[in-house]
């Protein structure tokens, strides 16, 4: 429901025609496309804000989470997995403990009649060895608290970019990378839409300038003046 303001600006709108009308009313929609994604987008931003100095500052007494995880070993009968692949045998087995989460599956296999595997959703982490032969297998969870939750939430991604057989596999982790993808282009957009409303400030246009130069000059640093400082 536009605003009083707004709808003085769109009864002007109205009397007018053209490209002039047409300024104004994307003007209007700039404006509450920056206002309302900045509200949605508010929350994650602070919980990547607030888990980027977890993990800039780890030695934060308040924040550990390693130290004060909680570690469970149980041991659990299974009908060995008909499937051939290891990620189908690795779900077959998630099944049967009613286990939960994206699934990272060990380099190598040496014994085909084992089969070990970790599980990790935020908070928590399964350490699976499975004996498919003698039916058992040694699940060791580990539980993080919320601190932990955080730092994973971070970088939690479901892939390795150097084993290609670990690739999102929980619906949940694809779920999360393309939320993430989504807050990002809002962000980028959130950018763009405030350097409209800016430079439509004729007035604040020379210290808006001073603020971009120098955090172009302070991100540029980190992104190419360090290679050229310290190139070999």
């Amino acid at each position: 429901m536009p605003s009083p303001a707004d709808r003085l600006v769109l009864r002007g709108v109205s009397r007018k025609s053209g490209a002039r009308a047409l300024a104004d009313g994307f003007k209007i929609w700039n404006r509450k496309l920056h206002y309302y994604l900045g509200i949605y987008f508010l929350f994650f931003l602070w919980m990547f804000a607030l888990s980027g100095l977890l993990l800039n500052h780890g030695g934060w007494s308040f924040a550990q989470f390693f130290p004060n995880r909680k570690v469970t070993i149980v041991e659990r009968t299974l009908q060995a997995p008909t499937s051939l692949s290891d990620l189908d045998q690795a779900r077959d087995l998630l099944r049967q403990f009613g286990v939960q989460g994206e699934i990272s599956l060990n380099a190598a296999r040496p014994d085909p009649v084992r089969l070990d595997f970790n599980v990790s959703r935020p908070g928590h982490v399964y350490q699976i060895q499975a004996d498919l032969t003698q039916g058992r297998a040694k699940i060791t969870h580990t539980e993080y608290n919320v601190w932990g939750i955080l730092r994973t939430l971070h970088s939690f991604v479901g892939v390795s970019l150097d084993d290609s057989r670990n690739q999102r596999d929980w619906v949940l982790t694809t779920v999360w990378a393309y939320s993430m993808d989504a807050i990002a282009a809002g962000v980028i957009f959130m950018v763009f839409t405030g350097l409209y409303m800016w430079w439509g400030l004729r007035e604040k246009r020379l210290w808006g300038l001073v603020a971009l130069g120098l955090g172009s000059a302070v991100c540029g640093l980190f992104v190419l003046g360090l290679r050229w400082i310290y190139a070999a």
